[in-house]
């Protein structure tokens, strides 16, 4: 038996797939990831698509944890994954599905897998999910050993709303990857602001001149 703990409420799909092919059982928030619970379901594996909370120690100290971080470990520990690696320019990246332990994404490595970073982010996620399933498939049928991590670590640090301002981005590309790499739900979307308004983008594409995007218009 299986457990899969998801936060993002992109992978639903992935949830669902897992309870009818995988006989997961599904665990949504961090309520329901306490040791009392899991220690009667003696899972084989837990296994976190996309975690948003800090996972305690008692659990991946006693059960198999995965975490699947969307960078090619040990580059981009850390948080805000995506948008870190959009804004350095990155247009492909490496799903590392690793072992969880104490220390932020240093755990070793089941396997790695390419995802394109083309598109916004809520379709980046949609993709990735595809690639987690299966890379949980590949965990559960061919048992890989752990690895590793090799190479010099490059740290990321978690985005902050504030850091979704457009006020600083001065080419066309780089306002569209800044609006698409906010483009998902729960994520504080790329905006502008003046003394009445703030001024939300989301849909961007970009045009030889130009980019179209749509726009919420919040009043302050």
């Amino acid at each position: 038996m299986i457990i899969v703990a998801n936060s993002n409420p992109v992978h639903k799909w992935l949830e669902e797939k897992s309870k009818m092919e995988l006989d997961a059982i599904i665990i949504s928030s961090k309520e329901e990831l306490v040791f009392k619970n899991l220690e009667t379901l003696s899972p084989e594996f837990i296994f976190f698509p996309h975690w948003s909370s800090i996972i305690p120690s008692d659990i991946y100290d006693h059960f198999n944890c995965v975490v699947f971080h969307m960078t090619d470990l040990p580059y981009g520990r850390g948080g805000s994954p995506l948008q870190n690696l959009i804004v350095r320019g990155k247009t492909k990246t490496m799903i590392s599905a690793l072992k969880v332990e104490k220390g932020i994404d240093t755990g070793d490595i089941y396997l790695k897998k390419e995802l394109s970073l083309a598109g916004t982010a809520e379709e980046i996620f949609m993709r990735a999910g595809k690639v987690i399933y299966e890379m949980m498939k590949e965990i559960l049928e061919t048992r890989p050993a752990l690895k590793k991590q090799q190479g010099e670590p490059l740290l990321f640090k978690r985005r902050t709303p504030a850091e979704s301002n457009l006020k600083e981005v001065n080419t066309l590309e780089n306002a569209y990857d800044f609006i698409r790499m906010l483009d998902a739900e729960g994520y504080p979307h790329a905006f502008i602001e003046n003394e009445y308004f703030r001024f939300e983008f989301t849909r961007a594409s970009l045009k030889s001149e130009s980019i179209i995007a749509d726009v919420r218009i919040i009043k302050k």
